[in-house]
């Protein structure tokens, strides 16, 4: 990536300013950019977050963009200038990296390599005396022997978290500038770095909890809330780089303030790491989440504000309502893509996230609900991971994050769930057939279509049985769509209720898309209780359907009659026998909310 024509032994600019144009013009002569006015801008953003002149002469600008044709460091030197360095001396050794936004694995390890040589005092005084540009590469690319030595080990192990807000330079520098004292000091040190292309030598559970100190030297917003209990150093990314010795000392005598995980402001006993499967089904959960409360209450409003019509339900006809209900709609539409996307891209990282989305997209659109997106988020995620580890010829590297890994593998997501498509279909078609076959108006048939709405909420097993309950409407059986209208809105009260109950059995996060679900509930959209069943589906999904059940055949006992297809209590103008209505939909959720608590209690 550095290459004779990107270097030049005297820069004539006197200012920063002047520093980094000549450096960018310097790249844009060499072929790396493809538009320098953009590049220097975003280089200009990232100085202006913090400095990167470094002590000792060093300054390593940066800027990662679209702007940049392939990835190339330019070097320059100059009689010094002031870049506003750690120690307030002038810089005099520049390393301009330009990194384009799809930059590769091995784009950034070599950038590493270089931050780590500049650590190094031989290799800076070689650069400041070197006579041509042959030199400078040679000096940068020959290999230090390090030679071994009896350093007596310390007890104590350090952890460390690194980030800058580009996740270039100053990342992989601070992490070299502290694991090689840690070498340096005899202790054992493991480094975490968030940088351009994801989190590297990530931190564990054990290696967190065996820690005797914990330093985090990060410039923008990372996970904190794993180290809930354990004594943490929080510093600037920079001086990682400009005091390793003095915080790994910091760490080892168990200096640093104790952190309190928080979300609203309460203390909340430190909970056990998320890992494996769980991890990214809970990542794909937290990012679904906003979708599904503004989506939900967005809906709910609308049909609330416009009110419910016997044989036709929703009567939306407001064109601001009509905007507003078709806004919620859009975000629910995305809840199943992202739900997909985000548990692919927990598992692969940035290049499993689009065959992660056109799974969740697919899922939506062959009627598979949230658990057929929650297959093709796992699917498109150990695929991608599959595709990621193939071993590639060098000159393929670069493209394999921003085309050989999405298009095979969402190639492979779209055969996966095409083959899930064609029997989803055939089963809801037997479905029907089904309770076409069964008495209207019996127990038995409420108590099927009571578990069958709630079991995936919108997915192809609630709409058999919502659909067969709005054609009972039409054939003048509105007695079939009174449960169903009951088991609609009981999974996301009794989720909203069992938040309320039990507020210790539910992240901060979930208590408040309890209080939406509660909302969604009573305008009967089922969806709100999403969330809930996909974080743990093996006490949620069966805790509903028991409720939902329940709820339902009491409605067929009470003979309850919906004459709209839509459920929850809006609907009440349009029911017959409204007491009995309002009795089976709190003795159901109630049922659910008491027992996913219950459930709740035992490990998985």
């Amino acid at each position: 990536m550095l290459e004779k024509q990107y270097i030049k032994l005297k820069l004539t600019g006197k200012t920063k300013d002047e520093v980094l144009k000549e450096l960018v013009e310097v790249l844009n002569d060499g072929g790396a950019l493809e538009n320098k006015e953009e590049f220097l801008k975003v280089v200009k953003e990232r100085e202006a977050t913090s400095s990167t002149g470094l002590e000792e002469g060093i300054a390593i600008p940066h800027g990662k963009t679209k702007a940049v044709r392939k990835p190339a460091v330019a070097f320059g030197r100059s009689e010094g200038i002031d870049f506003d360095s750690l120690d307030g001396e002038p810089s005099k050794l520049f390393f301009m990296i330009a990194a384009p936004e799809d930059a590769t694995d091995s784009h950034i390890e070599t950038l590493s390599k270089l931050t780590n040589k500049l650590l190094d005092d031989e290799v800076r005084e070689k650069l400041e005396n070197a006579k041509t540009e042959d030199e400078i590469i040679a000096i940068l690319d020959e290999e230090k022997k390090v030679e071994a030595t009896n350093i007596e080990k310390r007890e104590g192990f350090v952890v460390a978290v690194t980030a800058c807000p580009v996740g270039i330079a100053h990342t992989y520098m601070a992490a070299d500038s502290l694991a090689n004292k840690g070498k340096e000091l005899g202790v054992e040190v493991k480094v975490e770095t968030n940088g351009s292309v994801g989190v590297k030598n990530e931190l564990t559970p054990e290696d967190i909890k065996r820690a005797t100190g914990v330093i985090v030297a990060a410039d923008k917003t990372i996970d904190m809330d794993r180290f809930a209990g354990k004594k943490v150093i929080q510093v600037p990314v920079k001086q990682a780089i400009r005091a390793p010795k003095e915080l790994i000392e910091k760490a080892l005598n168990g200096e640093g303030e104790v952190y309190i995980a928080t979300s609203s402001g309460q203390k909340e006993a430190p909970k056990k790491e998320k890992t494996g499967v769980y991890k990214h089904l809970m990542n794909g959960v937290s990012h679904m989440l906003p979708l599904v409360v503004c989506g939900g209450v967005l809906i709910a409003l609308s049909i609330a504000l416009s009110g419910i019509k016997a044989g036709s339900g929703a009567d939306v006809t407001n064109p601001f309502f009509k905007a507003m209900l078709d806004l919620g709609a859009t975000a629910f539409g995305l809840m199943i893509p992202i739900l997909s996307g985000y548990i692919a891209m927990s598992i692969a990282d940035r290049p499993g996230l689009a065959p992660g989305l056109v799974g969740g997209a697919l899922a939506n659109t062959v009627g598979a609900g949230f658990l057929g997106g929650m297959v093709a988020g796992f699917a498109a995620g150990y695929i991608a991971k599959w595709v990621k580890s193939w071993n590639v010829p060098e000159g393929l590297k670069p493209i394999m994050p921003i085309f050989v890994i999405p298009l095979v593998s969402t190639a492979l997501v779209g055969v996966v769930m095409y083959f899930i498509g064609a029997p989803i279909s055939g089963f809801m078609n037997m479905l029907t057939d089904v309770l076409k076959g069964m008495e209207a108006g019996s127990v038995f048939l409420a108590l099927i279509l009571g578990c069958m709405i709630s079991f995936d909420m919108g997915g192809p097993i609630n709409k058999v049985a919502f659909l067969f309950g709005s054609a009972m409407i039409t054939q003048g059986v509105p007695t079939v769509m009174g449960p169903i209208a009951v088991a609609i809105c009981i999974p996301p009260i009794s989720m909203g209720l069992a938040t309320m109950m039990a507020p210790k059995n539910y992240e901060v996060g979930e208590r408040e898309a309890g209080k939406a679900a509660f909302a969604m509930g009573l305008i009967g959209i089922t969806e709100g209780a999403i969330p809930f069943a996909a974080a743990d589906p093996f006490r949620v999904i069966p805790s509903i359907m028991v409720g939902s059940g329940v709820g339902a055949m009491i409605a067929a006992i009470g003979k309850v009659a919906d004459h709209a297809p839509h459920g929850g209590p809006i609907v009440l103008p349009v029911v017959d026998n409204k007491l009995m209505f309002i009795i089976a939909i709190v003795a159901g959720s109630l049922i659910s909310a008491i027992m996913v608590n219950v459930l709740k209690k035992f490990k998985k």
